[in-house]
């Protein structure tokens, strides 16, 4: 009988012709039924969600009260709202994009009305969710439900620490209140994990139940073309985009490669539009709403784009470079051919993938006397912001956060409002489990440079990598058919890209306010000593001139005059820069590592450009070394920059606007700093220009 029903809301949900599968079945009883807690492994496109919406309705006929769902992106959570809908379920949000409907949410749970209620894992930290809503919706829950349960292993801790919270969420549930964990991207490693914490509560008895299938994914047809350089594949990508079916996603690993590739791509008259994490929220719903209504042939997208982005009839997935591990590859290329029988998924390496790794592994969990000097200055302050912490400790806004979340989860700090406290409860620093991450990613990192020259089976390798021991050779990609993807590019379409990707030119937007937390600098920066807005040569994450930057300005690169391919590149840069002040004369920012490069760069623009070098500014005491975050950098350059009297006197002469040179910029406060010197010193507007932008 409860099958039938089982059956009758699945045909609402998926059409008239499905069925349960056995798993999916034996997962809906176990949770409706036995009150246990199931962890699902299976396939993108298998049916996870049918399980949770299924267990909801019949649960919810019993008399249960609402299911949680801890989802992991705003994308997701849109694609599981609609699929409720279809299951007649009443489901909601609560999230960062909709903060003006969360009263009447909460309203609506209260009163039992709603059925799915969908949160970030960042929400169950949000001291106002924490402290009034979540024990309450922990006591009535009828079922908790976690996607993408991969993040609560060690395996994706980086990427959502606070989804390292659930285990206690799972602690204090009452017994007898089923918990589902559902992914796609678990090995035996990971899926031991997950398990582990969903049933390490002994007052819920019984083990986690868990239902693992084979991850075979009959429609993918996985192929890799290896290409010289950066305009060879951009050049085959603008070539063969119009060829792979339907509409579909080409990923990038960087937000400037993101946008630099669709702006190509658009150029050679293809529909196409960029996507990331930095993409304004509508502009997000419209370009995913464009892709589903197939009006565009791809969306050139970071990852941000990825789990649970629901579009059945995807037709092919392209990567210009390769994502660091085989897991993270396999789950974004299962976003394809789930609803056709054939799907293109095509991998384009570049030579700058390793280095983009890197640079996200330098973003891991920071060394122990960095963690202890946030706690001791919790300690002492009391309850801090993380701005105010800023000045206390040299990291990056976004990484001070991360860590604070982890510290949160380990139990010793706590969020409040108004910032964070210290709980006072000892910690110890995990130097294992830190070190085993980064071997994690070290071994994934060299796995998936073996799939790229592998000559067996590609989709079987990728599924060993995930622990599934069925995998067989799949008789459909490249390396089993023989019929490898040309790498031949029509040298006229070489040359375009080339030239698209040698254009020159970043606007570098001027500092309007001061870092928060700084005693006697507040508020916005005085018109009077601001810079004007400035240009940079290129990003170094770039694929057209990051590529070249990022060898010249890469640490222990030695130092020497401007190349001359660069020098030209930035004359041009000059020479389209539609100036609301000519400069009147040149200087440079003092380098400590690159003197002779920085140097030369502005002597010679100088001299193409007529116009009188001035100097450098200088140093009082040595260069400032380097800092992450705005706070320290401000209080580091201010205790050591400095302008010479001569410099101040040569400025004040020349009267006019100072173009102002320097190798990159990370930051910016070294060229706000510098340019309020100048400005102070005479100068009616300084124009900053460099080489690189680091993001």
């Amino acid at each position: 009988m409860l099958r039938e029903e089982a059956e009758e809301r699945l045909r609402a949900l998926a059409g008239e012709h499905a069925r349960l599968r056995e798993d999916q079945w034996e997962a809906i009883r176990a949770l409706v039924v036995d009150r246990r807690r199931v962890l699902v492994v299976q396939r993108t496109g298998w049916g996870k969600s049918a399980v949770y919406f299924i267990a909801t309705a019949l649960l919810r006929e019993l008399g249960e009260g609402p299911t949680v769902i801890v989802s992991p992106l705003l994308a997701l959570m849109r694609n599981q709202i609609a699929a409720a809908e279809r299951a007649g379920i009443n489901a909601v949000t609560v999230n960062s994009a909709n903060p003006e409907e969360w009263e009447q949410t909460y309203g609506q749970v209260a009163e039992g009305l709603v059925d799915v209620l969908l949160v970030s894992p960042e929400r169950l930290n949000n001291p106002e969710f924490r402290d009034r809503v979540l024990p309450e919706l922990a006591e009535s829950a009828g079922l908790v439900v976690v996607d993408e349960a991969h993040c609560i292993s060690d395996w994706g801790h980086d990427f959502r620490p606070d989804y390292r919270r659930l285990r206690t969420l799972f602690q204090d549930l009452p017994e007898g209140v089923p918990v589902l964990a559902t992914t796609a991207t678990a090995n035996a490693r990971v899926t031991h994990d997950v398990a582990e914490q969903l049933s390490a509560d002994d007052t819920h008895s019984g083990e986690t139940l868990v239902l693992r299938g084979p991850l075979e994914r009959e429609s993918l047809h996985l192929s890799v073309v290896r290409l010289r350089g950066a305009e060879q594949r951009l050049a085959w990508l603008a070539q063969t985009l119009h060829e792979l079916p339907g509409s579909g996603i080409v990923y990038t690993l960087t937000v400037a490669a993101a946008q630099e590739i669709a702006a190509y791509l658009r150029e050679q008259g293809h529909e196409v539009l960029s996507y990331s994490g930095q993409t304004e929220q509508a502009e997000r719903l419209a370009a995913e709403q464009a892709l589903l209504d197939n009006k565009i042939k791809a969306l050139v997208a970071t990852s941000a784009l990825g789990m649970g982005y629901d579009k059945p009839d995807l037709g092919f997935v392209v990567h210009v470079g390769a994502p660091q591990s085989p897991v993270a590859y396999y789950q974004q290329v299962g976003r394809a051919g789930r609803g056709v029988e054939r799907a293109e998924v095509i991998l384009l390496p570049g030579a700058e993938d390793r280095e983009i790794w890197a640079y996200f592994a330098s973003l891991a969990f920071p060394p122990e006397p960095v963690v202890r000097a946030v706690l001791d200055a919790l300690s002492e302050g009391g309850t801090l912001s993380t701005a105010a912490l800023e000045n206390r400790v040299d990291l990056s806004r976004s990484r001070l956060e991360t860590m604070l979340k982890v510290l949160d989860v380990d139990g010793a700090v706590r969020r409040v409002k108004g910032g964070w406290e210290a709980t006072g409860e000892e910690w110890a620093y995990d130097a294992g489990r830190y070190a085993r991450v980064t071997a994690e990613r070290e071994a994934e990192q060299r796995a998936m440079l073996d799939y790229l020259e592998t000559t067996e089976c590609r989709e079987r390798f990728l599924r060993l990598r995930l622990d599934d021991e069925s995998a067989t050779p799949c008789g459909r990609c490249d390396n089993c058919t023989g019929a490898h993807r040309s790498p031949e590019v029509d040298a006229r379409a070489v040359e375009r890209a080339a030239e698209s990707l040698s254009r020159p030119g970043v606007e570098i937007e001027a500092r309007k306010q001061w870092p928060s937390g700084l005693s006697d600098l507040r508020g916005r920066i005085k018109p009077e000593l601001g810079a004007e807005p400035g240009r940079a040569l290129g990003r170094l994450t770039d694929i057209g001139w990051g590529n070249r930057l990022r060898g010249l300005l890469a640490e222990g690169a030695p130092d020497g005059p401007v190349p001359d391919d660069v020098f030209a590149a930035v004359v041009t840069v000059l020479s389209h820069w539609e100036w609301r002040h000519r400069p009147a004369a040149v200087v440079a920012v003092p380098s400590a590592s690159r003197p002779q490069l920085v140097r030369s760069l502005a002597e010679r623009l100088a001299q193409v450009g007529r116009l009188p070098y001035l100097g450098d500014l200088g140093y009082r005491s040595g260069p400032p070394g380097r800092q992450f975050n705005s706070a320290q950098r401000v209080q580091a350059v201010r205790a050591t920059l400095a302008m010479p009297a001569a410099l101040s006197e040569a400025v004040a002469e020349v009267g006019g606007p100072v173009l102002l040179v320097d190798d990159r910029l990370d930051t910016g406060w070294t060229l706000t700093l510098a340019a309020a010197m100048l400005r102070h010193a005479g100068a009616p507007a300084v124009l900053p220009l460099t080489l690189a932008v680091t993001a």
